[in-house]
């Protein structure tokens, strides 16, 4: 592995963009602390953010912000720090884990399309809360596990054409999955597992896991059927999962050498 693959992989995931110092800590402890009882030590959380070239600041910052949300609690013990996500921040963080952690290769979902009474019965984005994606005015599509509001049209779907699955595929954020794609595919060819120290791996895992959070809680999940194949949001999945299990997350005091 070259010497400055894994500096070159860092630069090229915080790039990316949507990189504020809050939600990168919201993604870091939901990967390295989500567990009850699990928390991050002052100095491991100063070591990782300064590692990802965030200001002490910034950090400082941050974690009143998060504080303030109930996120984070903070507790004192001896000279040491201690931050852990509060119960609620915990529930819900295992809620998006569910489909940030989600497995490429699980068993394939069946569709409906199903069609409203009137326009007035839900909104867009309360369809898209439900896992269903808008095709016309009143009709939406959604996997077999959606569930369709009262007094909706449901009819079973079968094999979708192409017309539709690129139609579908437009609404999907290709723009931000063809983005990330290449940088993803630059971590798997240069970075090699046993060869990344603990705070590496903790960086790399926060920043992969991070940009994939960003992009993939902001659209429905569908079946495979009713998108593209050359979509680039499979490949993106296949090469994140790749990734994480490759760089295993090290426990907290793990970290930093003691």
């Amino acid at each position: 592995m070259p010497a400055d693959a894994f500096d070159q992989t860092k630069a090229a995931l915080l790039t990316l963009g949507g990189q504020r110092v809050w939600s990168l800590m919201v993604t870091l402890f939901g990967d390295l602390a989500q567990a009850e009882g699990s928390s991050i030590d002052g100095p491991v959380l100063s070591a990782v953010m300064t590692e990802m070239d965030v200001r002490p600041e910034a950090v400082r910052v941050a974690l009143h912000r998060l504080r303030n949300d109930g996120w984070i609690v903070s507790q004192k013990q001896g000279r040491t720090r201690r931050h852990a996500l509060t119960p609620t921040s915990r529930q819900e963080t295992l809620h998006a884990s569910a489909r940030i952690y989600a497995s490429p290769t699980a068993q394939e979902l069946g569709w409906q399309l199903l069609m409203l009474e009137d326009t007035a019965t839900a909104h867009r984005e309360e369809m898209a809360e439900q896992g269903f994606v808008p095709l016309l005015p009143r009709v939406y599509l959604g996997s077999s596990l959606s569930k369709p509001p009262k007094n909706a049209l449901v009819l079973t779907g079968g094999n979708a054409p192409g017309w539709l699955r690129e139609q579908i595929g437009a609404q999907m954020l290709e723009a931000e999955y063809s983005a990330m794609l290449p940088v993803l595919q630059l971590a798997k060819s240069s970075l090699n597992s046993g060869v990344l120290d603990a705070l590496q791996t903790t960086v790399l895992r926060c920043l992969i896991v991070h940009n994939w959070r960003r992009i993939v809680l902001r659209h429905p999940t569908l079946p495979r059927t009713l998108l593209p194949n050359d979509w680039p949001g499979h490949s993106c999945h296949i090469l994140v999962d790749t990734l994480l299990n490759r760089f295993l997350q090290p426990l907290p005091d793990e970290i930093l050498p003691s």
